[in-house]
């Protein structure tokens, strides 16, 4: 079983693409995890990127996928040394960082600053990692879709 550590960007992008994870495969997460999704759905529909009921309904498939969340004393002790090594004022991105140095393969985020700054810390790979593996994936529940308007007939 290969072990992934995934921060809020996969986690929406799995939910808003409605990819299943391979089945081999195991997610991993800081306990914010699920403060950074809420927040950044709430985000998207503050900036206008979504409407409230897209957000929402975003949120509850992310909510469906299986993530293992963690946050006891060593991770957040590891985090808080990371941070420091890194000269990281917050250390929000040191505990997904720290968690896939203690417990996980990889960590996945599409977060182009985290993974430029965190380049060579440890393995960071693409989402597609999650979705493939010897065997089919097992799909999640679709997320219903708003019906596109139908445009009128022009008259002749």
């Amino acid at each position: 079983m290969t072990r992934f550590v995934v921060d809020a960007t996969a986690l929406l992008h799995l939910a808003a693409e409605n990819l299943a994870v391979a089945p081999e495969h195991e997610l991993l997460a800081p306990t914010l995890l699920r403060s950074h999704t809420l927040s950044a759905m709430h985000e998207a529909v503050w900036h206008g990127e979504l409407d409230e009921a897209t957000a929402l309904a975003r949120l509850e498939q992310a909510n469906r996928i299986k993530v293992r969340l963690l946050g006891d004393a060593v991770l957040r002790r590891t985090a808080w040394k990371m941070a420091t090594e890194l000269n990281w004022a917050a250390t929000y991105g040191t505990e997904y960082l720290a968690l896939t140095r203690l417990q996980a393969d990889a960590f996945v985020t599409l977060d182009e600053q985290l993974i430029r700054t965190s380049n060579g810390i440890v393995p960071i790979v693409g989402i597609e990692a999650l979705t493939t593996g010897p065997e089919e994936p097992v799909a999640l529940p679709a997320v219903p879709k708003a019906a596109p308007k139908r445009k009128r007939a022009a008259a002749s």
